[in-house]
């Protein structure tokens, strides 16, 4: 009576108990959207799997880009056994146990059998040391999921004895093809509900996930069902109906369009314009809408080159700091060194002498006659005597002050002329004592 009554209900109720990000987990690789990088035609780890030879891995990316979605569609190909744990739940114990019974399993059916730890970071080291003897004699195939660097957070001797393949955020186009698909699925999707979604809902949400698919397929999980069926029975699913689904709303920023254009020249005006409260502004803006952080620390970078310079040289050392960092940690804490380096910047003294000196230059070797090397700041070790190269240079550190006058270039001209502000101040006066510049 039990399984008539469960399906039963099953048949009356189309939206099975799983979430639909569960149900809508690809079973082979067709159905993979996204890591074209890594599973494209002809990819060593798509051979790998469509040949069952898989080796040991250590699928490293952001939530929802497809690590266990991956392991999974691994498990449905394989001969091996297959087993799955949570570093977050499992111990030692349990590591040792699947490990004993993988060593049975090997030697009573010659069967092989690929252990996926998700979550594989929350491992400590002795931890993770438990299963290098066995990853090394082939007992087991190691498949480890991670959304650290396993760099830093998995020990040095198992990463030598795995493939690291990195996942990257999904484009907005690949989220919003795996929300198409669970609208249409009607076995596992959303497709057996009368679901109407605006076309800029779903593009929203697709935006708005920051690359996640999990993220994605659960607000259009909770809009489906949350969301009162119209007269007509249908269930519309309207912009509005997708903000609150995602708890994030819209911000007029397009990717490939103005905004985007717009509000990354807002901000470097505003660092360039020494006015911290109005960066401040333009990077939440760009934060929030989804903005690669990555790409926002590169113009940070710029800006400390081209528009601070000299007056401050720690602001690029700031800045490239804050781009190394935002590499490393990601959002949402990469948030704090983005805003220290442009607070930084825009409180920084200005000077665009280094930028306007080597504009100068490019646009005199473009246009003008191209000046030979002098004969004695030439390359000395080779032929030194019978060709002269090197023959009168003045080394600088043999005169007082380290500093000697000579000819470093056939035709002198100022490229670099030096402002009055910050260090740069000094730099001019020393470098005006030097060669007696006006």
């Amino acid at each position: 009576m039990k399984d008539l009554f469960e399906k039963k209900n099953k048949k009356k109720n189309p939206v099975k108990s799983e979430p639909l990000a569960v149900r809508m987990r690809p079973v082979n690789l067709k159905e993979f959207v996204g890591q074209t990088h890594i599973l494209g035609p002809g990819r060593l780890l798509t051979r790998a799997i469509e040949a069952d030879k898989i080796t040991s891995l250590i699928l490293y990316g952001p939530p929802g880009t497809g690590k266990t979605t991956l392991a999974h569609v691994i498990s449905n190909v394989t001969k091996a056994h297959f087993v799955q744990l949570n570093a977050t739940t499992s111990n030692v114990q349990e590591l040792r146990k699947e490990i004993e019974a993988a060593k049975q399993r090997r030697e009573l059916y010659d069967q092989k059998t690929i252990l996926f730890i998700d979550e594989l970071h929350r491992f400590n080291k002795a931890q993770q040391d438990v299963l290098m003897p066995d990853v090394e004699a082939g007992v087991v195939v190691l498949i480890g999921a991670t959304t650290y660097n396993p760099f830093f957070s998995i020990v040095a001797p198992l990463i030598s004895r795995s493939l690291v393949f990195e996942l990257k955020a999904l484009s907005a186009d690949e989220i919003l093809a795996v929300l198409n698909n669970a609208l249409k699925d009607k076995e596992r999707g959303l497709g057996a509900l009368p679901v109407r979604i605006d076309k800029k809902a779903l593009e929203f949400l697709a935006k708005l996930s920051d690359g996640d698919a999990r993220r994605a397929l659960n607000g259009l999980e909770l809009a489906a069902l949350t969301t009162p069926r119209s007269p007509d029975g249908n269930i519309n699913i309207t912009f509005q109906v997708a903000q609150e689904c995602i708890q994030k709303k819209a911000v007029v920023y397009d990717k490939d369009e103005d905004g985007h254009y717009d509000t990354i020249s807002a901000f470097i005006k505003s660092m360039r314009g020494s006015d911290p409260d109005a960066a401040l502004y333009w990077l939440a803006k760009m934060l929030y809408a989804g903005e690669d952080p990555r790409f926002i620390a590169r113009r940070i970078v710029i800006c400390a080159a081209e528009d601070v310079g000299l007056a401050d040289p720690q602001a690029l050392v700031v800045a490239n700091a804050a781009l190394q960092i935002s590499e490393f940690v990601g959002l949402p804490e990469c948030r704090i060194p983005l805003a220290e380096a442009t607070v930084y910047i825009a409180c920084a003294p200005k000077s665009n002498s280094a930028y306007l000196g080597i504009e100068k230059a490019l646009k005199d070797v473009e246009e003008g006659r191209t000046m030979e090397v002098p004969t004695h700041l030439k390359d000395a070790s080779m032929d030194s005597e019978r060709l002269g190269h090197g023959k009168g240079y003045k080394y600088a550190h043999e005169f007082k002050g380290h500093f000697v006058e000579q000819e470093y270039i056939p035709k002198k001209t100022t490229y670099y002329e030096p402002g009055d502000i910050g260090f740069e101040k000094s730099m001019k006066e020393r470098i005006e004592s030097l060669w007696k510049r006006k």
